[in-house]
């Protein structure tokens, strides 16, 4: 199996720091090393003023990254920083993916994933591998089942 690499920024709740290495763990197993720009505990961001963060600290690493991985878990739909960086990443045109939290189960997901995801997958290597390559661009609820048809908003042109 030949490894590959790939620049991300996983978005995530400072909660979730732990499951960061368990996510890149899933995927080096199958051969899909990545690289996180991300901010974490291995990483920690001390700076307080908001505006900073986003522009020197946030953009940079979502700049840098290929893609934009969204961890859901049961607390990612309430992070307001979580829904700026999919924003952000969605108007840099970066490919944004959501990936459900191992074991997670009926939570909600954050209002800009609702939105600009392009594709949602479960706690899966290989669909989180072809979520990354542009190979699926659909949904998947936590257990891997296909969601409901839901409305979505139209605009003309």
């Amino acid at each position: 199996m030949s490894n590959k690499t790939n620049n991300v920024f996983i978005s995530h709740i400072h909660e979730d720091d732990q499951k960061l290495s368990s996510l890149k763990n899933l995927l080096k197993e199958n051969g899909r090393e990545v690289r996180d720009s991300s901010i974490d505990s291995s990483s920690p961001n001390r700076a307080q003023d908001e505006n900073y963060i986003k522009q020197e600290i946030l953009l940079p690493g979502i700049k840098w990254s290929g893609a934009l991985m969204v961890l859901i878990s049961p607390g990612t739909h309430e992070s307001k920083w979580v829904n700026w960086e999919i924003e952000c990443a969605h108007r840099l045109g970066k490919r944004i993916i959501g990936v459900w939290d191992h074991g997670a189960k009926d939570c909600d997901i954050p209002d800009q994933l609702d939105k600009l995801a392009d594709a949602v997958v479960g706690w899966n290597a290989q669909r989180i591998i072809d979520a990354i390559d542009g190979k699926i661009n659909d949904w998947q609820k936590a257990d891997g089942s296909c969601p409901s048809d839901r409305a979505i908003e139209h605009y003309n042109c």
